[in-house]
């Protein structure tokens, strides 16, 4: 067996509320570099999940020699076996193009239910059907199109139970962090900004990087959708380096930030930063720049006053949260909801 060949002896062992608790399906978050999947309770609970780096491009094996399915078995054939009868629905990069089965995108503006009623099934060779959740698309005459998938998802998630009503913003920090306007249930429009990649490449692959000395965590993706670095992952380590980046940007004036990057080197170069705090000034710095540009599409489209709502793992989110309370935001963080999402589109699909 290669050593990337799937298997079962390195599967989790389940919490003992698996045996009470009826399964209502199996959800797979399936992104560029990695495949996370939760064995999902009747109730909505997580019973149990699991996380592998089997992204739609670093599968097991070729997509052409059944490296969908086996990153499927790999990760879940213990539970596929215990639950034959459970359903299978997926959402993220398995939808694209490059994906197992490419799944439309859905058109803003667009509901939990439209969702549910447009996703597309594939077939593995064992015979499971696999539900893929679309993406969407905000696609206007007058404005610049775009596109998201796993995180229409996480809304989903988030809108469910306990979650805001009305209109609000989703905030999903990432390697492409989105800005997701919703009204009444309904997904309306959102907006992308590259942070998280732009971070990484200014990072490895411009002078800027040179000087830096970062701590081993900033070095590696610790992204569990894409494997992409982030920046806002390595609080523990954050310094004054972070607040200055995010003052300059708070303070900046429309095309700045082109500008503004050089000083990542500059201030060192001038005395006026240390090597270990340069990271975390282009951090603050591309961090503060996503806040300004995002508040101000928010503002245009809905006003100052709509509630903002982070959505996302803690790690990702807390610079985020304290950037936006620098802005003057007060803003909840409500996790990661891909799981509760797709049990809810698994409930609102009646899928079987």
């Amino acid at each position: 067996m290669s050593e990337h060949s799937p298997s079962r002896g390195d599967a989790e062992p389940e919490p003992r509320a698996a045996a009470t608790t009826p399964c209502a399906g199996i959800g797979l978050d399936w992104g560029t570099s990695n495949l996370r999947a939760f064995l999902l309770g009747a109730d909505g609970s997580v019973i149990a999940q699991r996380e592998r780096p089997w992204g739609i491009l670093a599968l097991p094996a070729p997509a052409s020699a059944g490296g969908f399915e086996q990153a499927l078995h790999g990760i879940a054939e213990d539970w596929l076996a215990s639950h034959p009868a459970a359903p299978l629905i997926a959402c993220g990069m398995v939808g694209s193009a490059q994906g197992w089965r490419e799944a439309p995108y859905v058109r803003c503006p667009a509901t939990a239910t439209d969702l549910a009623a447009r996703v597309t099934e594939v077939r593995s060779a064992g015979g499971h059907w696999l539900r893929i959740v679309p993406g969407m698309v905000f696609d206007q005459p007058d404005e610049l199109p775009d596109v998201m998938r796993g995180e229409e998802t996480q809304v989903v998630g988030a809108l469910d139970g306990d979650g805001p009503r009305g209109a609000c913003c989703f905030v999903l920090p990432g390697t492409h962090a989105k800005w997701v306007l919703v009204r009444e249930g309904r997904i309306e429009s959102f907006t992308t900004a590259m942070t998280g990649e732009l971070y990484a490449a200014l990072v490895q692959h411009t002078i800027l990087g040179r000087l830096m000395k970062r701590p081993a965590a900033t070095n590696a993706g610790d992204a569990p959708r894409d494997g992409q670095h982030r920046p806002g992952t390595e609080a523990a380590s954050r310094g004054d380096g972070w607040r200055r980046g995010l003052a300059l940007a708070r303070e900046s004036r429309p095309g700045d930030l082109m500008r503004h990057l050089f000083t990542a080197r500059s201030m060192h170069l001038a005395g006026r930063l240390p090597a270990a705090e340069l990271a975390d000034y282009l951090s603050g710095l591309l961090i503060g720049h996503e806040l300004v540009s995002a508040l101000a599409w928010l503002g245009d489209r809905a006003g100052p006053r709509v509630p903002l709502v982070l959505v996302g793992e803690a790690a990702l989110a807390v610079r985020y949260r304290d950037g936006l309370a620098d802005f003057g935001h007060t803003v909840p963080c409500l996790g990661n909801t891909a799981a509760a999402g797709l049990h809810r589109l698994l409930t609102l699909g009646n899928l079987r």
